[in-house]
């Protein structure tokens, strides 16, 4: 008889395993980490969201809290943003890295786990290689926006592990033999110890995503196998299922309030659709269950986003049922035998079931994303399962598993490249599904944001006509033939847009801004009110309200709406620019000092920002600051005439003629056509007595500008004097 592994051989196993998981994992997704950020939920999530980019702060993290903002209420996935965005600012490569570190945390973690809960260590192994390594799990780490999906896995994990400490621990008081490699007989206390921290882990993690509502129903999965807490073969007394389920009341209560709020934050955001009847959404569900079984034993034609398919669904749906029931069968008939079976296939069904689409959520039939924390129990069947299979096949086994995991890595690492950028993500999901609305629209509106709005033209139209009623399309159709300058189609897209999504304030802003920019102020006015109604903590929205106001000529309305724009976003440099600009229009001169140094401090290469914080400088009689504001400007525009003249003029103020002569000549040789630059530089000669040179400089502002009355009487002054002198 073979003598027991030393524990302390068998620790380094666990620990090498570990490392080499790890290292793995990151070296994989390593690529991916100079991926940039997308213009689809990036921008809503970290780049155009003032709250994410001004980084932690007690008032974003109260907003986090009480914010159901992207139709969603995810305070701690918020604050993770917000932590990135102090740490490294809007640096994606940094964004991209915490995702892959989080990927590798909780591929570390399942390990453990399933190792702690099975003393399996090469199966443990090898399913948390294929959670790390496999390709149907690259959107959840390489797009940014999914930081909820990593980081509500991370407390998942932390929550079973900490579950399974606890029924561990009970079990060791009942001095049970399951875990007898644990001498020690823990105490009641340390079960309570466990069974909160796996609750306020359960808790964060639906802080971090709500999907993790299904971990209660794994729980149970998870007593009945590994754990064996149903029999008195795996414990020294078995428990009851009611005592199982009263155990799991507070885990069941969470679950019940943050599915309520859930769907209310939602709702309310315009998420819930019910564009379909409720036969369709459960065929398209039935079948999502099948593709996303094909999808993890077969990964290809990966896409950001799955269109629905109508055509045949009835078809479709009816034979993923049998198949879901028959397997169901068949895993419940060998559950005794088997009972690994049961687990993986039952976690793989119930945690689907917040995002399958029973309600239908947003445009996408499916998502890649949905599958990060259900395929596990689809990796546990398949690993247990062919384990048990080939028990003495050894050799086989380990093919099996090397060619499986290469497989893998190969996939993912090409699955990765199409993360790069908006458009090489949205090229390969068109080229990947048919009639694909969404896909066209986003790389459409990717195309124009590089400026090639001609073929951004053809695949918004090819958004609109895939699905007529996909308001998206007809917004980013809109923007481009704006750019293009045919506005009457325009306008009929952006307000299509507007009106089928009432509850979208982009698209109201954007609408506002059209009408604000074609004179139609009152109508303007009206949309970005309606914006507002929605978010009332828009900046943007309320920055170009004010901009509406001043040109209808209500300063006050327009300060009020401006200053409320800082007050939400103090770290853009326009909006004080802008707020200044009404200060300094309406003589607040001092408040409009403080504005626009606040816009240069957060830019420094703001030349506008500097020339009107010069003006107000010399405003108030601080030649000397004004003249080193307008010097700034010209640093930054030495080819702009009017910087040159700004400058020039505040050192003809500041009695010093010489140097506004510099600034004027400049600005003569960038307009020799500009009879008043001319004029300009004739007044600061005559200034220094340089006569000859300025009654030059006054006949060329006359040649210019026969009828410039100032010029001709200036220089009949000169020559009457030069005629006294002689």
């Amino acid at each position: 008889m073979k003598s027991p592994e030393p524990a302390i051989s068998k620790k380094r196993l666990i620990a090498t395993i570990c490392l080499a998981l790890a290292v793995g994992t990151i070296a994989l997704y390593y690529p991916g980490i100079r991926n940039g950020f997308l213009n689809f939920d990036d921008n809503a999530y970290i780049t155009e969201n003032s709250h994410v980019t001004s980084g932690m702060t007690w008032q974003n993290i109260v907003w986090a809290f009480e914010s159901g903002y992207a139709a969603n209420w995810h305070p701690l996935t918020w604050i993770s943003h917000m932590l990135d965005c102090q740490l490294f600012g809007l640096n994606p490569a940094s964004h991209h890295l915490m995702n892959v570190l989080f990927h590798t945390a909780n591929t570390v973690l399942l390990f453990i786990l399933l190792n702690y809960m099975t003393g399996a260590i090469w199966r443990s192994a090898f399913v948390a290689a294929f959670f790390a390594w496999h390709p149907l799990h690259v959107e959840s780490v390489a797009w940014a926006s999914e930081r909820k999906d990593v980081l509500s896995a991370f407390f998942w994990m932390l929550a079973i592990l900490c579950y399974a400490r606890y029924a561990g621990a009970k079990a060791e008081s009942a001095q049970s033999t399951i875990y007898s490699p644990r001498s020690t007989v823990r105490s009641p206390q340390s079960e309570r110890v466990f069974y909160m921290l796996a609750l306020f882990f359960f808790a964060c993690g639906l802080m971090a995503k709500p999907m993790v509502v299904t971990l209660p129903f794994v729980l149970l999965l998870l007593d009945y196998w590994p754990l064996q807490r149903f029999t008195a073969s795996g414990a020294a007394t078995a428990s009851p299922l009611h005592r199982l389920l009263f155990e799991k009341l507070p885990f069941f209560a969470l679950s019940l309030a943050a599915s309520v709020v859930t769907y209310l934050v939602q709702r309310r955001g315009g998420a819930v659709v019910v564009n379909d009847s409720l036969w369709v959404r459960v065929a398209n569900a039935l079948w999502a269950y099948e593709r996303y079984i094909a999808k993890t034993f077969w990964p290809s034609n990966l896409a950001v986003v799955y269109p629905y398919v109508r055509h045949g669904l009835a078809v479709f749906g009816i034979g993923s049922a049998v198949l879901l029931v028959a397997c169901s069968i068949v895993f419940l008939a060998l559950s005794r035998r088997r009972p690994y079976l049961f687990t993986g296939w039952f976690w793989f069904l119930g945690t689907l079931i917040p995002v399958i689409g029973f309600v239908e959520i947003g445009p996408a039939s499916m998502a890649d994303r949905y599958t990060y924390l259900p395929d596990i129990g689809l990796f546990i069947l398949l690993t247990w399962a062919v384990t048990d299979l080939l028990q003495r096949q050894t050799v086989i086994r380990v093919t099996a598993a090397i060619v499986v995991l290469g497989a893998c890595l190969v996939l993912t690492s090409i699955q990765i490249s199409y993360w790069r950028n908006s458009v090489t993500l949205f090229r390969h999901a068109i080229a990947v599904t048919t009639d694909n609305s969404v896909a066209s629209a986003c790389l459409g509106h990717a195309l124009s944001e590089s400026g090639n709005d001609i073929d951004a033209l053809k695949y918004c139209r090819d958004a609109v006509k895939f699905d007529p009623n996909y308001p998206a399309g007809q917004f980013f159709l809109g923007q481009v033939l704006w750019k293009l300058g045919d506005q009457d189609e325009a306008l009929a897209q952006l307000q299509t847009a507007a009106e089928t999504a009432p509850d979208n304030s982009n698209f109201q802003y954007n609408l506002g801004k059209f009408l604000l920019e074609h004179g139609r102020t009152d109508e303007a006015i009206a949309r970005f009110t309606d914006a507002l109604k929605v978010e009332p903590e828009f900046a943007e929205a309320h920055n170009a309200l004010g901009k509406a106001y001043l040109k209808q000529g209500a300063p006050q309305k327009a300060a009020d709406e401006l200053l409320q724009a800082v007050k939400l976003d103090s770290g853009n440099p326009l909006f004080h620019y802008d707020l200044g600009t009404v200060y300094l229009n309406e003589s607040e001169t001092l408040k409009a000092i403080v504005e626009f140094h606040e816009a240069v401090r957060l830019q420094p290469d703001f030349a506008l920002a500097y020339e009107n914080l010069a003006v107000g400088w010399a405003r108030i009689g601080k030649m000397e600051d004004a003249i080193q504001d307008f010097s700034e400007a010209v640093k930054l525009q030495p080819n702009d005439p009017e910087a040159r003249f700004n400058l020039g003029f505040a050192y003809l103020n500041n009695h010093q003629p010489d140097l506004a002569a510099e600034e004027f000549s400049a600005e003569v040789k960038l307009t020799p056509d500009e009879p008043k630059a001319h004029y300009r530089l004739a007044q600061s000669l005559r200034e220094q007595n340089d006569l000859s040179q300025a009654v030059s400089e006054y006949r060329q502002t006359l040649k210019l500008a026969p009828d410039f009355a100032a010029a001709k009487k200036e220089l009949d002054e000169i020559l009457a004097a030069h005629a006294q002198l002689r």
